[in-house]
């Protein structure tokens, strides 16, 4: 009620009339330096943005990435933000909320916690961080997964063996992060599920069966470095485009296959703790669910993470050898011993906390730990663990494409290539518009009276 008197019809248009005014001085650059000039090139006249220096198209470009993005989005964030902690507090309640760490890639369903609660501090902290912070991470990881695939398919040439894995990895990242906003929904209503069993089901197939895809394409895009820098010429016959499309339908099969017990158990529910449907996974008996867990632990981190050390320490310790041996301080060596140090310690940090929260829970249902003194903890570390381990797909592209001079290369040439066609398109569009009115001035005759 304090903001109220800010919010009349008088401030409104004032604002308005403001933006207003603020887009029409931020075009007077094209007011005052887009002219009609002649191109002997293009033989005829074209529309054209020239400034007096270099200096103006500077500080243009720079005022619409500052007034036109980076200002806008910080607001329209920090709005939003505020908007869904106010809508989350009014639903508070409505709903009652329920223990998450029975939705997410484990559960808990014999947990105390189902039975309890959850109005602690702990609890608003995610619920006004976490479907932020998800809405956040779709939309960076969408954009730079499919910039990445734009690039590899606008590409004349054929796709190298790194490109295939790469272009599947953004693929997998790409898939596993648009079924996220579900699940952001999903937390905003404290964990209400709306959208029906089967997008239940397919909603966490797909996160799954991407989760193993994108592990296992990062493992092979570090395999196809170590057989390209360590063995280059005993592992040759391996790196055939032929064996990394076979390698790549492989691996998406096994994820297919390592979803089939989400596919399975994953269901709506409700039930009278919930006070509500949930979209929760019910393991018919508790063994299954320590073999998913341990599966999930020793198939979705341990294996791919001990593939990825040995790679990166074989791919540094021959880096280090070359440089040894030429005695020169090769600074594109020194980049790819920085971005293999990088990738592990990336992976690392994304993934290590969640499989740390589930080993414990599964010492938990083993009954090695008190399921009474650990259940919150796991709970609330089982949120903010999750989806800190799918940062790793947002930065993927970043770290594996976008940083790489070939990429960015690339990337010059497909802009290059397409701006020379639309060149060539307006000026055989030009020329025939000129030619089409010489033709018909020539065919005017005179009319003498």
């Amino acid at each position: 009620m304090s903001m109220g008197r800010r919010r009349g019809s008088t401030q409104a248009k004032a604002i308005c009339m403001v933006i207003w005014l603020a887009g029409f001085l931020l075009s007077l650059p094209a007011l005052l330096f887009r002219s009609v000039q002649f191109f002997p090139d293009l033989e005829a006249e074209a529309c054209y943005l020239a400034y007096p220096h270099d200096g103006w198209r500077l500080r243009f470009n720079m005022t619409v990435n500052v007034v036109g993005f980076l200002i806008p989005v910080p607001l329209v964030c920090y709005c939003s933000y505020h908007i869904i902690a106010v809508l989350g507090n009014k639903q508070m309640d409505e709903v009652k909320p329920v223990s998450a760490a029975s939705f997410q890639l484990q559960n808990t369903t014999d947990s105390p916690s189902l039975s309890m609660t959850f109005n602690s501090s702990d609890w608003y902290l995610v619920y006004a961080i976490v479907p932020p912070y998800i809405f956040i991470l779709c939309l960076t990881g969408i954009l730079g997964n499919a910039f990445v695939l734009l690039v590899f398919f606008l590409q004349r040439s054929h796709w190298t063996i790194p490109e295939i894995y790469l272009g599947n990895l953004a693929l997998a990242d790409l898939i596993l992060l648009a079924g996220l906003p579900f699940w952001a929904m999903n937390i905003l209503n404290y964990f209400y599920w709306s959208y029906g069993e089967f997008l239940c089901k397919v909603v966490n197939l797909s996160i799954i069966v991407n989760m193993y895809t994108s592990i296992y394409m990062l493992v092979m895009v570090n395999v196809d470095r170590y057989l390209a820098l360590v063995l280059t010429m005993k592992a040759r016959w391996l790196r055939r485009r032929r064996n990394a499309k076979a390698v790549c339908f492989c691996l998406w099969v096994f994820g297919l296959a390592m979803g089939i017990p989400t596919a399975t158990y994953r269901t709506v529910q409700n039930s009278p703790a919930f006070e509500h449907a949930a979209c929760i996974i019910i393991y018919p008996l508790e063994s299954l669910k320590v073999a998913h867990s341990l599966q999930l632990n020793l198939l979705g981190f341990a294996l791919p993470l001990l593939a990825i050390v040995f790679c990166s320490c074989n791919i540094v310790r021959a880096l280090h050898k070359r440089r040894q041996n030429v005695d020169i301080q090769d600074r594109n060596d020194r980049k790819a011993t920085v971005l293999v140090c990088a990738v592990t310690l990336l992976f690392l940090l994304c993934w290590g906390p969640f499989h740390i929260i589930t080993f414990l829970d599964t010492l938990c249902d083993l009954h090695v730990l008190d399921m009474m003194r650990w259940y919150h903890a796991l709970d609330i570390g089982s949120q903010f663990s999750t989806y800190l381990a799918f940062l790793n797909s947002c930065l993927n592209p970043l770290l594996y494409v976008c940083t790489g001079h070939y990429f960015r290369r690339k990337v010059s040439e497909i802009y290059k290539r397409r701006r020379s066609s639309v060149g060539s398109v307006v000026t055989a569009l030009q020329r025939s518009v000129v030619s089409t009115y010489v033709q018909r001035t020539d065919q005017i005759k005179p009319v003498v009276l």
